[in-house]
């Protein structure tokens, strides 16, 4: 981490790969750092392995740290939904199993009420043809995932899954928020 993380304010999301959902929250004004690694599960400390064969019973999660001052939680959770399928049971995408499962992680009972609000306005509204399974769980504890998934996306932009899955996701997510951008984002 290359910035102070104790003066800002934290969220953490799942919501199917974690280098998507990283590649997503990183380009946000008002976000300063996005970790990759693991939540929801009961191993303490897992290893990529144990999480990916569902021995450990997390999801890949994303822990974002960001100024509440220049980005709301509100708006982190419009970009969460907006980013992933929140109405298919542990799958997103090429991706399926316990540990691509879609979910917010509140840490208070504010964030839990704003997401369960929003939950309602999307469905009320009919935003998504089938209902939203995200699951809307307390926050205990996260685990960062090794070295080698942190920044996957801009590390790595010649592997075949950032190219065929993740690339035109970010790119659309890229198009669709472009006012909520840092300035070397937009293209």
């Amino acid at each position: 981490m290359d910035s102070d993380t104790t003066v800002l304010a934290k969220a953490t999301f799942a919501g199917g790969c974690f280098w998507c959902t990283e590649a997503y929250f990183e380009r946000l004004k008002g976000v300063e750092t996005v970790i990759s690694g693991y939540s929801g599960g009961k191993k303490g400390n897992p290893s990529y392995q144990e999480v990916s064969n569902g021995k450990s019973e997390h999801a890949e999660a994303v822990q974002v740290y960001y100024d509440s001052t220049q980005i709301s939680y509100q708006e982190l959770l419009e970009v969460f939904f907006a980013t992933h399928d929140p109405t298919t049971l542990n799958r997103q995408g090429p991706d399926y199993g316990k540990q691509y499962r879609s979910i917010v992680f509140y840490r208070t009972p504010h964030e839990k009420q704003l997401t369960e609000q929003y939950i309602k306005q999307l469905e009320d509204a009919g935003t998504y043809k089938n209902a939203i399974v995200t699951y809307v769980q307390p926050f205990k504890r996260f685990w960062p995932a090794e070295g080698y998934h942190q920044d996957y996306y801009k590390n790595n932009p010649d592997d075949p899954y950032v190219v065929s899955v993740a690339r035109p996701k970010v790119r659309k997510f890229e198009d669709s928020y472009r006012d909520k951008l840092k300035p070397e984002y937009v293209r």
